[in-house]
């Protein structure tokens, strides 16, 4: 059996190369500079699987994965949730007191957003979390650090000046796996959706009914700007359930009556944290 090939967004070291490695185990990483190279990838077939983060615990939704599981026709194949510790790091020699400016991914430093306000550094968003660390050593920037898993620290060779320092405890981002394949049936599924509705009074009231009148659990229901025309939305759904079980099958006949736009972005084995 060939050795599947996972693209992921950042360097190695990422915490979406974590996610990776526990989901996959041993494969060819392939490390992308963006989620829509993630995408790209997967999609052209250059990449069997993708790993994309999708929500974090405490700093919510990663709105441009939403975004590009609308644009792209991939399927979410499945999904882990990984705790994510976070580390200031920095090259050997600097101390807490002489950091002057700390670089990261936006969504690692709202997570640490109260121990770097703190320190009062100046605070430098990046592309990735491991990447921050890369940059700092392969340019040698002085009175700097970089927020960053443990791991990351062995990879490029920097000390922890301070460990664990989200802001509250219990931090967890989960991610999807995606693929131009789909994922067998599991004992426990899930399935993700995108629609939108019609443009009528009680209109989100009828497609939610859907599910509601048929004992369908929903897990998630957010809304994003539709890219198509302003002021108008379009809703991700997560329910509990497999599109071939019946009573989401009937669930989905009536919500296809019901909205302007239906998208199933996947089923799937419903995993844990």
């Amino acid at each position: 059996m060939e050795t599947p090939r996972v693209a992921f967004q950042g360097e190695r070291g990422a915490f979406s190369e974590d996610a990776v490695l526990r989901f996959f185990g041993d494969v060819d990483f392939l490390s992308c500079r963006s989620l829509r190279d993630v995408f790209e990838l997967v999609a052209a077939g250059d990449a069997d699987f993708g790993v994309v983060p999708v929500e974090n615990s405490q700093a919510g939704s990663i709105n441009e994965t939403y975004d590009l599981l609308l644009k792209h026709d991939l399927n979410i194949y499945g999904e882990i949730a990984i705790e994510v510790n976070h580390c200031l790091l920095a090259p050997l020699g600097e101390t807490l007191d002489s950091i002057k400016t700390v670089y990261s991914h936006p969504q690692a430093l709202a997570q640490c957003a109260e121990f770097l306000q703190k320190l009062d550094l100046e605070i430098m968003p990046t592309y990735d979390t491991a990447g921050s660390a890369k940059l700092i050593q392969e340019k040698a920037l002085v009175h700097c650090a970089a927020v960053a898993s443990k791991r990351v620290s062995e990879i490029y060779l920097m000390q922890i000046l301070a460990e664990d320092i989200q802001t509250i405890p219990g931090n967890y981002t989960k991610f999807f796996a995606i693929s131009k394949k789909k994922a067998g049936y599991a004992g426990q599924n899930k399935t993700s959706l995108v629609f939108a509705t019609q443009n009528a009074p009680g209109a989100l009231h009828d497609c939610l009914g859907a599910f509601a009148t048929r004992g369908i659990n929903l897990t998630k229901l957010e809304s994003r700007p539709s890219k198509d025309k302003p002021w108008e939305y379009v809703f991700y759904v997560d329910l509990e359930g497999h599109v071939e079980d019946d009573v989401c099958v009937q669930a989905l006949q009536y919500l296809r009556e019901k909205t302007s736009f239906l998208k199933i972005l996947g089923s799937y084995p419903k995993g844990v944290v």
